[in-house]
């Protein structure tokens, strides 16, 4: 069986077998900024084993996109080196939510790995949890051999969804590899190498752990399974590595052509063409799901696995750029599973194009600190020749303390291997134990930051208030519900009866038409009145699927339970939500047609004086984009379009080319709301019933707020118009300032930028000419340079000049000299800047930069530049005097 047929069989069984086959999440993990990349089938289902969302099936099946290369799970150092170790991976699944557990999931995983992919039981183990005698009987029941049945402790087999919540035993099925029947035994299992390897998990989540450490069981027990597509397919093709499947074997060939070398397994080339046929694989998953390389987070994550590819090109000899044609073949190989690589094809080719180009220059830069950390190291390493020389003894190689060698990997990106092998060349060892220290201490800090995983807690009276029932809501059809109940009313931590005057609550109706915050839409506000009572809704929330929670402040007389209120929501406020979150869909589209469809939502706000839009993009907006992304959004607005609002199954909606907001988790049966011929997205916010009632929409700012991720910033309605008033106000003003027609204010700035310049510049030339002047009365002709150790210099402080100036003085003062160094010193605007200037012939004795640098200290400053010309500033003019006289001190001890 091919890869893809594996995946398709596996989905197949699964969904005659009654389970929902559900699309694999992006990478980049929705609602879970703990998470650094989706890494398990289980994510995006996490809410429903929390109990924090219901969907609409109990059973589900998936192929998940999965990456593990940094936090809690990271796979990325054993790439290459073993058979089954990758970054980038796809997960099969199979799930339950309360409904089958342990006997239906061991059976239907005997079922198809038996029947379906006919595996040779011989081959197969079984592993269970050491008092987990349930699941060691259904394994014997189904068929498997009692000494095929092993039990294993904690760390293999119990799994664990954070350190609280869902926990429980798991049994995990391996299969033999190898051809010798002899190589077929227990102690392989789990063991070292992969002649027996795992293929599937199947965790069952019967447990809930609580912060002592304590486990209960869980009202309704699930099911997580995980089977990696990789290893199956490398099972079902009889090979023993999972690049040798289908699956990746066609990358490495394609490098071994790129790189003209063949590919032999057991060698340092082989490794490397691994290297980069995985990473190659995890950069166009990454960059097509909207991350891209950067200095922090995921963007670093995947800048590192760039990177790690990149080096091993250079292993291999390939020079030039070539990571982006491997990226381009793995699009058009896996397009057919995932059509959006071939959309975002262009895209991760300019991206790794760019990041080759910067690799290069990084490694260069890399090199370089490397050879100045040598350098500082040089000095103890003479020093020990030298005694080893007198005791006619070898000398021992200097180490490079492990603190700097780990830098220079981690922020310049050098190999290990290659640090040692410039170390050795230079007479240098590597502090090997310092750098696995630091290296370790990144790897307690991934682990840190991550730390937080899974532990989004929702109250438990939110979870007892949502039991009784969900809440409807009513706003799509209206703002105000005349009579409605309140079903609850929550304080702090619990629930209470009812809430006094100027007391403040949450509130819970068995109707509402509040709209809660969701999907980047701002929670409504309004009103609840009563007869006996009137309270503000300050906010309005959703902590649980199905659970509207109004928080309120009573304004007068007590809220109870039981009571019949009215519900009105400030309807004005709502007008201005809506022109803005329709907008935001209107500015989506339009992005998608000016950039390309690579463009994805990365998180929005839509509030009542504004809308924010974040969204991927690998470069800023040029004001021609942008002017065209609002032509596009206004032409639609002139439309006045019907804005269509329909509910329909998830399947059909994602078919009909709806698009999925950030974030977002949906039901089967969805909304769609679309302008038609332009704009088509799921969503559950509320939205104008005609575009043209948004009025108008103006972008305010475009900026750079991550790696790879831009941010729009918008107004519409009455704001827009009021802003534009503002323009057009400033424009008067200034066209009467300027007295110009408001049509000619350009020209006339223009005109009024030139002729400051040309004054700028006729005033640095009289500048020159009084320096000049004053340096003919009293320049170095005038004033006697200073000698120290045979070099002349001049130290001394300039008056009322510009930087440019200082610097014009110094290159002459230093051109006089001949032989020398000049030092100068300015004070402007309660500052001092410096500048040391010092001829050539004396680079090698003196550097201007380290002597600018220690006289700045004086005045409570820094700086530095080169050998021959270097520059400084300080805070403290007061001390520019002190500073100038220590010059000749510094002179004499460099000297």
């Amino acid at each position: 069986m091919k890869g893809n047929e594996v995946r398709s069989a596996f989905l197949r069984f699964f969904e005659r077998n009654g389970h929902k086959v559900v699309k694999s999440s992006p990478l980049l993990p929705a609602n879970d900024p703990t998470l650094l990349f989706a890494n398990a089938g289980m994510n995006q289902f996490k809410d429903v084993f929390l109990g924090n969302e219901k969907r609409d099936y109990l059973r589900a099946t998936s192929s998940q996109k999965c990456v593990r290369a940094g936090g809690k799970h990271n796979d990325l150092e054993e790439v290459g080196k073993t058979a089954r170790h990758h970054t980038f991976f796809e997960m099969l699944g199979n799930f339950s939510f309360g409904d089958y557990f342990k006997e239906e999931a061991i059976h239907l995983a005997w079922d198809l790995l038996t029947r379906d992919f006919q595996l040779d039981k011989d081959r197969l183990w079984f592993t269970v949890y050491t008092d987990d005698d349930e699941a060691l009987h259904l394994w014997k029941k189904i068929g498997a051999p009692a000494d095929r049945i092993l039990r294993f402790g904690e760390k293999e087999n119990f799994w664990a969804m954070g350190e609280t919540g869902p926990c429980g035993p798991c049994s995990e099925i391996h299969y033999f590899l190898g051809e010798k029947k002899t190589d077929n035994r227990a102690d392989l299992v789990n063991g070292p190498g992969d002649t027996i390897m795992e293929i599937w998990n199947l965790v069952f989540m019967q447990f809930n752990r609580d912060s002592s450490g304590k486990t209960a069981p869980l009202p309704k027990p699930s099911v997580d399974t995980g089977m990696g597509l990789e290893r199956m397919t490398a099972v079902m093709q009889g090979v023993t590595s999972n690049y040798e499947s289908d699956l990746i074997r066609p990358i490495i060939d394609f490098i071994s052509d790129e790189a003209r070398k063949k590919y032999l397994y057991d060698t340092e080339d082989g490794v490397s063409m691994r290297v980069i046929a995985d990473h190659a694989r995890a950069t166009a998953f990454l960059i097509t799901d909207g991350v891209y390389p950067g200095n922090e987070g995921r963007a670093y994550v995947l800048r590192k696995i760039m990177r790690r590819a990149l080096w091993h090109g250079k292993k291999l000899g390939m020079e030039l750029a070539f990571l982006f044609r491997v990226t381009q073949f793995v699009a058009d190989l896996m397009a057919g599973a995932y059509p959006e690589l071939a959309d975002a094809r262009g895209v991760v080719t300019r991206t790794v194009t760019v990041e080759e180009n910067l690799f290069s220059n990084t490694l260069a830069v890399g090199i370089k600190e490397f050879n100045r950390i040598l350098e500082t190291h040089e000095t103890q390493h003479k020093a020990t020749v030298s005694e080893a020389a007198k005791s006619r003894s070898p000398a021992a190689l200097v180490p490079i303390p492990g603190q700097e060698v780990f830098r220079l990997y981690d922020t310049y990106g050098l190999r290990e291997d290659l640090i040692e092998y410039i170390a050795e060349q230079r007479g240098f060892t590597i502090d090997w134990d310092g750098f696995n220290r630091e290296l370790e201490k990144q790897r307690e800090r991934a682990r840190e930051s991550w730390k937080g995983v899974d532990k989004k807690q929702v109250k438990e009276v939110y979870r007892q208030v949502a039991s009784k029932g969900p809440v409807t809501f009513t706003g799509y059809e209206g703002t105000e519900l005349a009579s409605t109940l309140v079903r609850a009313i929550i304080c702090g931590d619990q629930e209470v009866t009812r809430l006094a005057s100027h007391q403040e609550g949450e509130v819970v109706l068995d109707h509402t038409p509040f709209y809660a915050e969701s999907g980047g839409q701002i929670g409504d506000r309004g009103m609840l009145e009563g007869e006996d009572a009137r309270a503000a809704v300050r906010d309005t929330y959703a902590p649980l699927s199905g659970l509207i929670i109004h928080r309120v402040l009573v304004e007068a007389g007590e809220l109870q339970v039981g009571d019949r209120v009215q519900a009105r929501v400030d309807a004005a406020r709502r007008t201005r939500i809506m022109l803005n979150h329709s907008a935001t869909h209107l500015l989506h589209a339009a992005l998608r047609e000016v950039l390309g469809p690579h463009v994805k939502q990365a998180g929005s706000l839509v509030a009542e004086d504004r809308l924010r839009f974040d969204f991927t993009h690998f470069a800023p907006l040029s004001d021609q984009e942008i002017s065209e992304i609002e032509r596009l959004v206004n032409e639609q607005i002139r439309k006045n379009a019907a804005v269509a609002k329909e509910v329909m199954d998830l399947d059909k909606a994602l078919n009909t080319g709806a698009l999925a907001f950030f974030g977002e988790k949906y039901s089967q049966r969805v909304r769609v709301v679309s302008v038609p011929g332009f704009s088509k997205e799921l969503c559950g916010g509320t939205h104008v019933n005609r575009t043209g009632e948004i009025g108008l929409l103006k972008i305010v700012s475009e900026s750079s707020i991550s790696s790879g991720v831009r941010r729009i910033e918008a107004i519409t309605g009455e704001r827009a118009v009021e802003e534009l008033n503002r323009y057009f106000n400033d424009f008067s003003y200034l066209a009467e300032k300027l007295r110009t027609p408001r049509n000619q204010i350009i020209p006339a700035v223009e005109k009024l930028a030139e002729q400051e310049l040309q004054l700028r510049k006729k005033v640095e030339t009289l500048e020159r000419k009084l320096i000049r002047s004053q340096q003919t009365q009293s320049g170095p002709s005038a004033v006697t340079p200073r000698v120290v150790k045979d070099v002349r210099f001049l130290a001394r402080e300039v008056e009322n000049t510009s930087a440019e100036n200082l610097r014009l003085l110094a290159d002459e003062y230093r051109q006089q000299l001949g032989s020398g160094v000049v030092v100068l010193g300015m004070k402007t605007d309660g500052k001092v800047s410096l500048i040391t200037a010092i001829t050539k012939d004396l680079t090698g004795r003196l550097n201007a930069g380290k002597i600018v640098k220690e006289i700045a200290t004086v005045v409570e400053g820094g700086g530095g530049g080169r050998a021959d010309l270097a520059e400084a500033g300080g805070k403290n003019p007061e001390k520019l005097a002190e500073a100038l006289s220590r010059v000749p001190q510094i002179l004499e001890r460099m000297l």
